[in-house]
């Protein structure tokens, strides 16, 4: 019998049906453009999208899914962490919809839904879980990086996350720094292609720390003095190009080199990517090199279900109820802090 999923946790409106681990439907409405005004998510504004998109995205993915709500035999939800007002949208829907039905109701971790992604691929989206083994996965997107070792399926403990600004982060606000709309990552990307790497010498943040935790607010600064005592190389399009591909080689170099390293310390024989930043293209073809010539097997979120969707939520809530793993109660509020651990 098929799920039905919602994800709400920033300015990503989106529901999935799933059955038997298997994607039928992803639906996604971006708020893109509606927070490239600010420069940068806009809590309330994100809750009152999200208010008048749930209910005709949950239809779209019914209707694409081939299926009616009384044919579901359950509901998840993403429960946390995320904005406060964003998740609440997506929870108390999912839920008042699991009591009209009188299905279960599962609360979904969103970190979680993304450690597990990887394991999704196929056009439509399959779960692989039988291929499932021990790794050291990297989750980095707009508000979050952190290495998280994966013992084995649904059990993992948290290595090291950012003190200060996540990498997706960096790339926003060095982008607005140089002018650029938000999100400023892809445009960042695209522009790095025809850059030289390494035209600029900024710092990597805690790439000799022996521990696995993650800073950028230093390179943010660099830039930041870069640009101050440079102003001319925002008036060049080949320097601004190398200053796209300079930020990236850093930001790329921290990622790939303390994910290689936890992974060869804790001898897992596999790496893992997910979250919306895995989208850049450096960093895809570096890890890939970097595990190759290490001997690591590597999976990469496919680019779908990098960013934040339902799809992902409804296989691990699927995958929880085929184990037995309980479900949540219908009064359980969102956990906007919830740890990964």
């Amino acid at each position: 019998m098929p799920l039905l999923a919602f994800e709400t946790s920033c300015d990503e409106t989106s529901a999935a049906v799933v059955e038997r681990g298997r994607v039928l439907s992803n639906i996604v409405s971006s708020q893109i453009r509606l927070h490239a005004e600010y420069g940068g998510v806009v809590p309330e504004l994100a809750a009152r999208e999200h208010l008048r998109q749930v209910i005709p995205i949950c239809r779209a993915a019914l209707r694409q899914a081939g299926v009616s709500p009384e044919r579901l035999d359950a509901v998840a939800a993403t429960q946390g962490p995320g904005l406060p007002n964003a998740l609440i949208v997506g929870l108390k829907t999912a839920q008042a919809l699991a009591f009209a039905l009188r299905r279960p109701f599962v609360g979904i971790h969103h970190h979680e839904a993304h450690l597990y992604s990887p394991w999704i691929q196929g056009d439509p989206p399959v779960a692989d879980f039988l291929e499932f083994e021990p790794n050291v996965s990297l989750i980095v997107s707009g508000g979050h990086t952190m290495l998280v070792h994966v013992q084995e399926k649904l059990t993992h403990h948290l290595l090291g996350s950012t003190l200060d600004d996540a990498a997706g982060e960096c790339f926003d606000k060095i982008g607005k720094l140089m002018g650029m709309a938000y999100p400023a990552g892809p445009e960042i990307d695209r522009l790095a292609e025809q850059g030289n790497p390494s035209a600029f010498a900024f710092p990597r943040p805690m790439l000799r720390e022996p521990d696995d935790d993650f800073s950028f607010s230093g390179l943010k600064t660099s830039v930041r003095y870069h640009l101050r005592d440079h102003p001319e190389v925002l008036d060049h399009a080949q320097a601004l190009r190398d200053v796209c591909a300079s930020v990236q080689a850093a930001i790329v170099e921290v990622l790939v080199t303390k994910t290689i390293r936890a992974a060869q310390r804790l001898g897992v024989g596999c790496v893992t990517a997910s979250g919306g930043v895995t989208c850049n293209r450096a960093l895809r073809r570096q890890l890939t090199d970097a595990c190759r010539r290490e001997g690591l097997r590597l999976r990469l979120a496919q680019a779908s279900l990098c960013t934040d969707n339902a799809g992902m939520i409804g296989i691990l809530a699927d995958e929880k109820l085929r184990l037995n793993l309980g479900t949540t109660a219908l009064d359980e509020e969102i956990r906007p802090g919830w740890s990964l651990e």
